[in-house]
């Protein structure tokens, strides 16, 4: 899984898989949820994200998953 923020136009990809997305379907306001081809999600798109989350911290809790971080 990866996060992806985009400053220049305030939105966040959380990004759930490697497989490309076949079909984006807006589930509210500025919350885009994309597809794979067998209907799995592979990524959630956020626009207006400092607006809808704290993007100031982020807490992992319990991931059994090797933590990479990667400043700009």
């Amino acid at each position: 899984m990866k996060l992806n923020y985009y400053p220049e136009t305030d939105s966040l990809y959380i990004d759930l898989s490697s497989k490309h997305s076949k079909e984006s379907v807006e589930i509210s306001e500025g919350i885009v949820l994309d597809y794979d081809d067998d209907g799995h999600i592979t990524g959630i798109d956020i626009d207006n994200a400092s607006h809808k989350i704290d993007l100031n911290e982020i807490i992992l809790n319990k991931i059994p998953a090797q933590l990479q971080a990667i400043t700009a």
